[in-house]
């Protein structure tokens, strides 16, 4: 009698919230969370609960602290029905939160990336890359006497305290993949520094004019990191052929700054390939520099599709302040309002590649390259499974996930809604020098090559 040969099976769409978190929280996620957490003792909250009230209550919806901890408490215990129940106070929960270490949250930030990477395979790369925009923001503080001690004043006299994010953006999903956050006065290019050891392979980095500079382009060399940068009036490049510059396009510069060019500390050009793309409708031109030199490789209209996609860097922001209604924190006390940030924004990452994965395989329009979810619609089906939290209670969770895509529609109007009175209005970089190299310099870089070799 011949054996029936057993047929693979795929995974079933997860039909709840609770089996949808379950495919990126997994065990492993969850045992490098509980060895990132040193202490050894049993307490009221463990490791498990404490960080999943924490990203639920971003979710959660209630006009005080008190309402949201209680629907966030409530789905911890759904998901963990033979567990230890955990605290009932806000208050307790606090203290707690105050006592878990940092690291127990960039552990599980860590294993959701992992996880993004074997879920999200099949719409990760486009034309051999994975493209990440880079960009920061500001978030509003509670004006408390430990945060103005220890974060100070990030604008005029007498602002309020502030954080700075830096994040790292899937273009293509509109999925948040790493940040990092520090005081509102933080520099942005020394975030990005810091998380080049999160990037994934054959990464393609695209940022706006805000991270134009000699030693952040050198360092992406080094580390072998492409990228796609807007350049603007505090670029220097030279070139070696001659021409009109108004005519110049695509091709071949050296990226070399005066401050590096003289004096004793003589620092060498570095090699990039200059790209203008020409803006019809606003009158502005953008200049991009990049370090894939193949034109085959990364097409002129390649770059200029990315740099656009670079939005998606923006609308992450306004779905955090916006949708989650994250534009100003409410811890009061540093420890409490790290633990906010980080938990907030690993929610805000949970939320959208849910909404990615249940896009995953539809059909992407013509018009529309970038097939991402709706944020507020996933919210909004996030909700609902939230309040019908209940031991037996079904809804069919993946059809409203599947449901939730973005508009697609063209583009008709400004992105700006209006002119809003204090503040400033937006001026766009001014085009990079570009200049002829002369013979002597010709003849430093040829001796450098040569001693290089």
């Amino acid at each position: 009698m011949a054996r029936s040969v057993p047929v693979a099976r795929l995974r079933p769409v997860a039909s709840a919230l609770v089996a949808s978190l379950r495919n990126f929280l997994t065990p492993v996620v969850w045992k490098q969370a509980h060895q990132a957490r040193t202490r050894r003792l049993r307490p009221r909250w463990s490791t498990q609960p404490l960080v999943l009230v924490l990203v639920t209550l971003t979710w959660a919806c209630g006009d005080s602290l008190a309402e949201q901890f209680e629907t966030a408490r409530s789905f911890a215990v759904v998901c963990l029905p033979k567990r230890r129940r955990p605290g009932r106070s806000v208050q307790g929960f606090q203290k707690a939160l105050a006592r878990l270490p940092l690291p127990v949250l960039r552990a599980v930030a860590t294993g959701v990336r992992q996880r993004l990477l074997r879920l999200l395979a099949g719409v990760w790369m486009q034309d051999g890359f994975v493209p990440l925009g880079c960009d920061g923001t500001r978030l509003e503080c509670p004006r408390s006497a430990a945060l103005a001690a220890r974060l100070g004043a990030a604008g005029k006299a007498g602002a309020a305290p502030m954080l700075w994010l830096t994040a790292l953006v899937h273009l293509r999903l509109g999925v948040p993949w790493a940040w990092r956050w520090g005081q509102g006065t933080a520099s942005e290019r020394d975030h990005l520094r810091r998380l080049l050891g999160c990037l994934p392979s054959a990464a393609l980095l695209v940022a706006d004019a805000g991270y134009v500079g000699y030693d952040l382009v050198r360092t992406l060399q080094q580390r072998r990191v492409c990228f796609l940068i807007r350049m603007s009036s505090q670029a220097t490049f030279y070139r070696e052929g001659s021409g009109p510059a108004c005519r110049f396009r695509d091709g071949l510069v050296y990226y070399w700054p005066p401050a590096k060019k003289k004096g004793s500390r003589r620092q060498p050009p570095l090699r990039l390939r200059l790209l203008r793309v020409r803006s019809r409708r606003r009158g502005h031109d953008v200049w991009l520099a990049t370090n894939v030199l193949d034109r085959q490789r990364l097409s002129w209209r390649q770059a200029a599709q990315w740099y656009r996609w670079r939005w998606e860097n923006e609308g992450l922001f306004r779905t955090y302040k916006r949708t989650l209604a994250k534009i100003k924190l409410q811890s009061r006390t540093l420890r409490l309002v790290h633990r906010e940030a980080e938990g907030s924004l690993l929610a805000t990452q949970l939320l959208l590649a849910q909404g990615a994965l249940a896009l995953r395989g539809q059909a992407v329009p013509p018009a529309a390259p970038v097939l991402a979810c709706s944020p507020r619609q996933v919210l909004l089906a996030v909700r609902a499974e939230l309040q019908a939290a209940q031991p037996g209670h079904r809804r069919n969770f993946a059809q409203r996930l599947a449901a939730a895509r973005r508009e697609q529609r063209p583009r008709q109007s400004a992105k700006t809604k209006r002119c809003w009175p204090q503040r400033k209005p937006h001026k766009p970089p001014q085009p990079p020098r570009l200049l002829t190299l002369q013979d002597a310099e010709k003849a430093w870089i040829h001796w450098q090559k040569t001693n290089a070799a």
